[in-house]
């Protein structure tokens, strides 16, 4: 099998975070990239769901990583919020 070169653009960030993460799976990030290239292949379509996230579930995500919002003392106070939503 021959192999060719795939070049592209990221932010060092990305890049960085990749290497790390592939490198915890005992890859590199060439042979991550070509798993992504082989699944996509195999499934005839993106290896994953690209959708565009909703407004509200963004602001709801980033607010749970800040922990902030309410918190509830117990399930049936949990409760009692959600059935006055």
């Amino acid at each position: 099998m021959t192999t060719t070169t795939i070049s592209f653009r990221t932010d060092k960030t990305t890049k960085e975070q990749a290497k790390a993460l592939y490198a915890e799976m005992g890859m590199d990030l060439s042979t991550a990239i070509n798993i992504f290239l082989r699944q996509s292949i195999t499934d005839n379509a993106m290896p994953f769901r690209v959708t565009r996230d909703k407004p509200e579930n963004i602001a709801a995500r980033r607010q749970a990583e800040r922990h902030e919002g309410k918190t509830f003392q117990s399930v049936d106070d949990l409760m009692e919020d959600l059935s006055h939503a």
